[in-house]
This record gives structure tokens, C-alpha cells and sequence, in this order.
């Protein structure tokens, strides 16, 4: 039975999330409804993460198990076809993978952005789709405060009170804010595994250096503390794209 593995792109805001469930319409539950559309069969779609409601995503990685052995332009294009109605799913590639291939288990690195829109006027077209702060950003004091994370920490602090992750143990590769466009301030992070709400932790608690209600100090006493009623407010989820995941 041929796997496909298929890259999606998506606009978070109309789901309750990627993962199937019992309030609303899913991302996950979306695409099934197109591949059964397609190849008439229930199948099953897995995920490399389950990003929450009103997160987005322009590289999010599934794979299918499909009983026919179809190209795999035909996948794509025919998926899409019955996906151009929704409005808010893509599928940007489609390629057939071994049957060992696993869009979670396999996945070595995930990328993810936050994007925060830092202007007095409020978003118009861009709403739903950025974290909207109008007072001022040091971008260059949050950075330097973001580098003080990097590694491998117990993120207690950064993480919900929901997560279901056993150990809140993770390794930090990359978080780094730097100047966007048009005003914006984006927030780039990468490790092979994150905390549940882990990244937008970080946003809310970056966004209190940037408008100097917190030093460094702060931000390292509050990952020390290991506390999670000492992290800043959660960002919400309308800014977070998850961007990429990385294979070996």
C-alpha cells in the first residue's frame, strides 16, 4: 500500500486545531474528507505536530497510507481540487515516502515563527494572522534575552498547564527575534520537539523585555524557577505558523 507524505498549508483561524476533535472541524479532518473525496477510501492522516486553534502553518508535514498507486501530481492537484472550496488548506507537494516513513516519529527538527505586529494602528488585513502590540519593541533586548533560553532546560515554566508531555525536558536550537517587514517582529524557533503553548510562552514573555517590564534577568530567573505561574502571558495563537520540519 503506498505511503504519501504531503506538505500543508493552512489558515489556522476557521479550525479548532489540526488534530481531529469532537468540537469542530479540524484541519486533519478537512484533508480526510478530500482523500476520501479522491480515492473513495476512510483513511487515516498523521500529522508532524498538532498545532492548536488559530494556528497556521506553510510547511506542516502529514502522511496517508492509500490503497491505489496514484502519481504523485495527481495526489496533490486532485486533493486540492476538492480543497479549493474550503478556502483555508493547500497541499503543496505530494511525494511518495517508504512505508518506514512517519511524519511525527521521523521528523529530526521543527521550525516555527511568531509573528507580532508592532505599530500604533491596529491590523486590518493582516487580523487573525499576527499578535498585534502596540507599545514599542526593543527587538535587539529581546533577542539577547530569547539567546539566554537556548538549550537544554527543563521548560516548565514555558509550557501549559495542559501539556500531556511526560518530561518537560527539551533542547533549544534556535530562538532568535530580529525586524520584520512592515512593521513586524518575528520571533524564529527550531528544536526537534516542543512543550504544549511552549513557543507562544515564549512570545508573551519576550513581548515584557521588549517593552522593558523585564531584564534578562527576569526572563532567566523565570526559566530557573521552573514555575509556570512565572512565565508572561501566552501570546495568542493567531501570530504562530509552524514553517517547516526537517527529515534525515
Amino acid at each position: 500500500m503506498p505511503r504519501y507524505k504531503l506538505t500543508v498549508e493552512y489558515n489556522g483561524a476557521p479550525y479548532c486545531g489540526w488534530q481531529r476533535q469532537k468540537n469542530g472541524i479540524s484541519v486533519q479532518e478537512t484533508v480526510e474528507r478530500a482523500l476520501h473525496a479522491f480515492c473513495g477510501e476512510a483513511v487515516t492522516l498523521f500529522g508532524a505536530g498538532r498545532t492548536d486553534a488559530g494556528v497556521h502553518a506553510t510547511g506542516q508535514v502529514a502522511h496517508v497510507d492509500i490503497t491505489r498507486d496514484w502519481k504523485s501530481d495527481t495526489v496533490r492537484d486532485a486533493l486540492n481540487a476538492y480543497l479549493r472550496e474550503e478556502g483555508s488548506v493547500a497541499i503543496l507537494h505530494a511525494e511518495k515516502v517508504p512505508d518506514t516513513f512517519d511524519a511525527r516519529f521521523s521528523a529530526r527538527k521543527r521550525h516555527y515563527l511568531y509573528r507580532i505586529l508592532n505599530r500604533r494602528p491596529p491590523p486590518s488585513i493582516l487580523k487573525g494572522h499576527v499578535w498585534w502590540v502596540w507599545r514599542p519593541l526593543d527587538v535587539e533586548a529581546m533577542d539577547r534575552a530569547a539567546k539566554r533560553l537556548l538549550g537544554t532546560h527543563d521548560f516548565n515554566t514555558f509550557r501549559s498547564v495542559n501539556c500531556q508531555a511526560k518530561n518537560p525536558v527539551r533542547t533549544l536550537e534556535r530562538l532568535d527575534v530580529v525586524p520584520g517587514p512592515g512593521g513586524e517582529v518575528h520571533i524564529h524557533a527550531s528544536a526537534q520537539s516542543f512543550l504544549h503553548n511552549q513557543i507562544r510562552s515564549f512570545a508573551g514573555s519576550l513581548k515584557l523585555v521588549g517593552e522593558g517590564r523585564w531584564s534578562e534577568a527576569d526572563l532567566v530567573s523565570a526559566l530557573e524557577s521552573r514555575d509556570r505561574k512565572r512565565c508572561g502571558p501566552v501570546a495568542p495563537p493567531d501570530g504562530l505558523y509552524l514553517t517547516q520540519v526537517d527529515y534525515a
